[in-house]
């Protein structure tokens, strides 16, 4: 397949139909019986490689969360350029509302079109990351995806409690796609029933207008206390009004390895009831919603 490189049209647009091409593609699917696609046209935006955010989520998150002038120089140590040379291109995949639909009439454990998503419409991000990172390199724009990177990593973390090097929710924020609810999933204009994937790349591209000044801007709970209707989705008492128990919310996925293998008939995991059946599932809410 021949590629348009970026000196023919606009990068925005050009990266943007990179993704959106793939999208459409046969990958883009949850692997049942008719292939049935896992997500919805993504939702696409692109944060500057030295935007003071980068700096802040380090003094906030801590010194391991990197800048995407650190995970690129770590991938490429031969190339020299600066932060300001760097754009992190973000995506936001929407569940489709078959797979919202299906998880929203549950109460334990995830529907089985969720966890579908969230094992092979992952790997799909997986082929995402990596083909919007190979399709850059090859138009001669360094690209690397931070999540699929071998230095990638978890790490403890006094505030957080579990943190790691690269947040690609973080990213999406920083790109403006939306911020983050009561229970830390990011509200988008597509809701909150998503998944995320990210790039850096060395490419000059505007950045997308970030249309809040707050990172719970989106949120009720936050704006107004009119809502905290994912508390009560939540089967273990994971939410509360003070935010979100990251170990019970770990420990409830992993007890639903059982139920996916038994049910459903695949080695997977899932939940996501919190992004279901919420004001915030498919858009973002307004007050008056909850």
């Amino acid at each position: 397949m021949k590629h348009i490189t970026s000196s023919a049209r606009e990068p925005q647009a050009w990266i943007a139909g990179i993704i959106r091409d793939f999208c459409a593609g046969p990958a883009n699917t949850l692997q049942d019986a008719t292939n049935e696609r896992a997500w919805d046209e993504p939702l696409i935006g692109f944060a500057a490689g030295d935007d003071r955010l980068w700096q802040e989520y380090k003094e906030y998150v801590g010194p391991a969360h990197w800048t995407p002038a650190e995970i690129f120089a770590a991938t490429f140590p031969d190339v020299r350029c600066q932060p300001a040379d760097l754009s992190v291109i973000c995506w936001v995949l929407p569940q489709t509302a078959a797979t919202r639909r299906d998880n929203r009439q549950e109460t334990t454990y995830p529907a089985e079109r969720w966890a579908r998503s969230r094992i092979f419409g992952e790997a799909f991000n997986t082929r995402l990351r990596i083909h919007v990172a190979e399709t850059l390199s090859a138009a001669g724009h360094e690209a690397v995806a931070p999540h699929l990177s071998p230095l990638w990593a978890r790490q403890d973390s006094d505030r957080f409690v579990i943190s790691s090097t690269w947040s690609e929710r973080h990213a999406a924020y920083a790109a403006g796609l939306g911020t983050f609810g009561l229970c830390d999933g990011l509200i988008t204009p597509a809701g909150k029933a998503i998944r995320v994937g990210t790039v850096v790349a060395r490419v000059a591209v505007d950045p997308t207008l970030r249309p809040y000044t707050h990172h719970r801007a989106y949120c009720l709970f936050y704006a107004d206390g009119s809502c905290g209707e994912c508390i009560g989705r939540c089967p273990v008492g994971a939410l509360t009004q003070a935010g979100h128990d990251k170990l019970k919310c770990q420990a409830h996925l992993d007890q639903t390895r059982a139920y996916v293998q038994k049910q459903y008939g695949f080695e997977g995991y899932g939940c996501g009831l919190c992004q279901t059946g919420v004001p915030c599932e498919s858009h973002i809410p307004i007050a008056g919603e909850a």
